[in-house]
Parts: structure tokens; C-alpha cells; sequence
């Protein structure tokens, strides 16, 4: 009979997509070995959004700070002794990290998809998988450690609100009222949506009788974007871009009947909350990296460029091949994603004439 597994280390520094869909797999690994102490290594703006987990003890890494980081890591990780390392990061900076964590077993990605000389700094590799999700591929971690497949088919996150951000989201959204959040920037300018675009949704939204929101962060980009769009519409949008903690705009998301975003990681706090989202998608894999529940309300022209560029198609090509290009998403059309929203409108049974 096997030992119990009495101490886990999760290493996952960023990013929010990213690390919000290891929540789930997280909390999984939680159900299944309750009493195991687990010990989560993750980046400092991650931490303000995952910091009330419930049983969980954070190590912050602040890579901005490379060297104190270095230092005040190592300092804290000295003493500790852990049955398992999850090793969920393929970057070297987080193997290089790696190496001052003590751990029996020491988990890392297959072979397939392990990158940057992982495989040095790993004793254990998942079982491979053919073409997976982000969240399928932190959720091998978890049945590495016996949770059931099971577990997979209704994945679910915990992760707590403040009653002084839940207050912030009800000011701006209150109950019973119908929202969509319009979170419009990635975190590279050609991912994301033309400002008309936005706003002709935005303005198809109004007309159905819905209040419209912009959220995002306070950078120069995503400022200039909102006030685009804004400029292109007669509806009323409250613009809270820059106005929200990632707490304040994850009670948001939760508020909010819909929500519209790209490629960004807003777009997976929605759907730890249960929020629709309409994903638009032209650089990279929906299947990979799209809102994971609401992936049937994607709107794409990836692997059309895809195709476009390299004559293949998806399962002739690694899995993770991105498509370039600085314009690629003016090919989703106001019309595709506005048909897209009044589909999920009616299976939501929102909105009015």
C-alpha cells in the first residue's frame, strides 16, 4: 500500500489564464488528499488574485525583481520538504526555480509537451495526451496524483470574493439586472478587435435591453482602445478600464450575464465564475487556450490562417502553432460575432426587443 501523499508544491508562476485554470485542477488534487499540505510558488500579480485560497500557503515570486526575488526565494523554500513537486511550468526561469525545491517526486510535462529542458529538472512525466486544452494539460497533473478522470467532465473553482470587491461589482452590476462585459485588450495589440467593432456590439447589446461595460487594466493600450470604442457609439457603456483591482474585476465578471474578450486572461476568470463568454480568437488554438466551458461560443478565423499560411490543417501541425499576422482579427466580422450574441442571448433566455 502506498504512503500518503502529505505535501504537494505547485510550481506555477503566471499567467492569469493560465494559472486560473490550474485552480481547478488544484482544487481537485485538494479533494482527493485532503489532508496533504499543499504549497503554491506563483508570481507576485497572480498572487492578488489567488491569495484566499482556501488551504493553500503562497510563496510569491516577483520576477520584476529578479534578483531579491531569487534571494527571498530561496530563503523561504530552505527548510521545507515536500513529497511532490508538480512542476506545471515549462519556462527555464521556473526550472531554474526548481532546483532549490525539495521533492521525492518531481512532476513534470510528457515529452510532447515539455519545453526548455524540463525534462532535467523532473523525475516523473504525465501521461501524454493528444491535442489538450491548457486546463486538460494541468488536470494530467491531478491524475498523476490519482484524481479520477471523472473529475474532468465538470471542472470547478473556488476562488473567494471579498465582500468589498463583491460590493464594488453590485454597484456597477447589480443583481437582476442583465450585463455584458466587453473586456476589449489582449496583451498584445494584434489580438485584439477593431474600437467600431466593439461598439457595434456594444450598440446591439443596448438594444436588447442590456448594460454595457468595458473592464481591463490601466495601460496605455487598453485606455486608447476604450476610449475608441466610445467614440464609435451612442450607447451608454460605463468605462472601468483601470478602475478595478483583479478582485474588483473578477466580481465583476461574476455579475455579468456575458462576457466578450479575446485572447486574454479575463476571459478565464469568467468562466471560474460560470460566466458565458464569447471568445474571439484569430493567433492561436481555441481548443488550446479559449474560455474552456464556453468553447462552442467561439468566434475564430485561426485555422483558416492557419491553412492560409502553412497549407495544413490543425492535426497536420503541432498543436500549439500559432498564426501571425499584425491584422488577422479584422477577418472576424461584426456579423459572425453579433450572430454569435444573439445565439447565446437566446440559449441564456436574456435580453429584450
Amino acid at each position: 500500500m502506498s504512503k500518503p501523499i502529505r505535501s504537494i508544491c505547485i510550481l506555477r508562476l503566471s499567467a492569469i489564464g493560465d494559472v486560473c485554470n490550474a485552480v481547478a485542477a488544484v482544487q481537485a488534487i485538494q479533494d482527493r488528499h485532503p489532508s496533504a499540505a499543499v504549497t503554491w510558488i506563483i508570481g507576485k500579480v497572480e498572487y492578488s488574485l489567488l491569495a484566499d485560497l482556501p488551504g493553500i500557503e503562497f510563496i510569491v515570486y516577483d520576477k520584476s525583481a529578479e534578483k531579491t526575488a531569487n534571494r527571498q526565494f530561496k530563503a523561504e523554500i530552505a527548510d521545507k520538504h515536500f513529497d511532490v513537486l508538480l512542476h506545471m511550468q515549462v519556462a527555464l526561469r521556473a526550472s531554474l526555480l526548481s532546483r532549490h525545491i525539495k521533492a521525492k517526486r518531481r512532476i513534470g510535462f510528457d515529452r510532447q509537451r515539455s519545453k526548455e529542458l524540463q525534462s532535467w529538472f523532473i523525475n516523473e512525466k504525465v501521461l501524454p495526451r493528444s491535442n489538450p486544452h491548457v486546463l486538460e494539460g494541468f488536470f494530467d497533473f491531478a491524475q498523476a496524483l490519482g484524481v479520477s478522470k471523472d473529475a474532468l467532465q465538470k471542472p470547478t473553482w473556488n476562488i473567494p470574493i471579498r465582500a468589498p470587491d463583491q460590493a464594488f461589482a453590485d454597484k456597477h452590476i447589480p443583481h437582476g439586472t442583465h450585463s455584458l462585459v466587453i473586456v476589449p485588450a489582449a496583451s498584445k495589440a494584434e489580438r485584439n478587435w477593431l474600437p467600431e467593432r466593439y461598439a457595434a456590439l456594444a450598440n446591439a447589446a443596448a438594444d436588447k435591453g442590456l448594460n454595457v461595460l468595458l473592464c481591463g487594466g490601466p495601460s496605455e493600450l487598453e485606455q486608447r482602445l476604450a476610449a475608441s470604442i466610445l467614440s464609435h457609439t451612442n450607447a451608454s457603456i460605463q468605462n472601468l478600464i483601470g478602475q478595478s483591482s483583479l478582485k474588483q474585476m473578477l466580481a465583476l465578471l461574476k455579475n455579468a450575464s456575458l462576457v466578450i474578450a479575446p485572447d486574454t486572461g479575463p476571459a478565464h476568470m469568467a468562466v471560474s465564475q460560470g460566466t458565458p463568454v464569447i471568445g474571439l480568437y484569430a493567433h492561436s488554438n481555441p481548443g488550446r487556450t479559449g474560455p474552456y466551458l464556453y468553447l462552442n461560443y467561439v468566434v475564430e478565423v485561426y485555422h483558416t490562417h492557419l491553412k492560409g499560411q502553412t497549407g495544413k490543417s490543425i492535426d497536420q501541425l503541432p498543436w500549439g502553432k500559432r498564426v501571425k499576422g499584425e491584422n488577422i482579427m479584422q477577418d472576424l466580422t461584426v456579423d459572425a460575432v453579433i450572430k454569435q450574441f444573439h445565439q447565446v442571448l437566446a440559449d441564456l433566455n436574456i435580453g429584450s426587443e
